[in-house]
This record gives C-alpha cells, structure tokens and sequence, in this order.
C-alpha cells in the first residue's frame, strides 16, 4: 500500500473517530451505524482468539465475551469502529501501530 493510501485511510479513522466521539460537525458527513455486528463473526475471519482482537483493537475481553455470548451490545460507536475493523483491518492495525 502506498503512503498516500494509507495517509487516506488514517486521515478516514481520524475522522471516524471524531465523528464517534461527537467532535465533528454533523452538518459535513452522513454515516450509517449498522444496528448489530456480529463479533464473534469478524474475529474468526480475522483468525484471532478472544484476547488477541480485544489486546490488537483495544477492546476489554470481558466485552468482547459478553458481545459475543449476547448478554451484552456494542455501543453506537464501538460498532462503527467495529464496522471500519470488518472493511480494513490491516489499515486500522496500522494507525494504532502509529
């Protein structure tokens, strides 16, 4: 990947975040949360155990236990990150690397 592509995407994850954490204006974006993610899904297709996605994302693995079991739901924001995770994982990774 090019660093002019990755600049994009993380200039895209500060954004994102941003945007989760209400610090951006609403009037320069639309963003669709979906109502559910399936976690247990996105971590096996990433081939990680539990702990490796809650210590690679920054997620507490007693969420990501309960999200997975049910007894428990990804916040609005947690599930766009989860959302920017699903689409490039290696990207987001990167920018936490940074």
């Amino acid at each position: 990947m090019s660093k002019k592509a990755f600049d994009k995407i993380a200039a895209g994850l500060k954004d994102a975040i941003a945007i989760a954490k209400g610090e951006a204006d609403p009037t320069t974006y639309r963003v669709h949360v979906p109502a559910k993610v399936d976690v247990a899904k996105l971590r096996k297709r990433l081939k990680l155990s539990q702990s490796e996605f809650s210590e690679r994302f920054g997620f507490n693995p007693a969420s990501v236990k309960d999200w997975e079991q049910g007894r428990a739901s990804p916040s609005g924001p947690v599930r766009a990150y989860l959302k920017v995770i699903e689409r490039d994982p290696q990207a987001v990774t990167r920018a936490l690397e940074a």
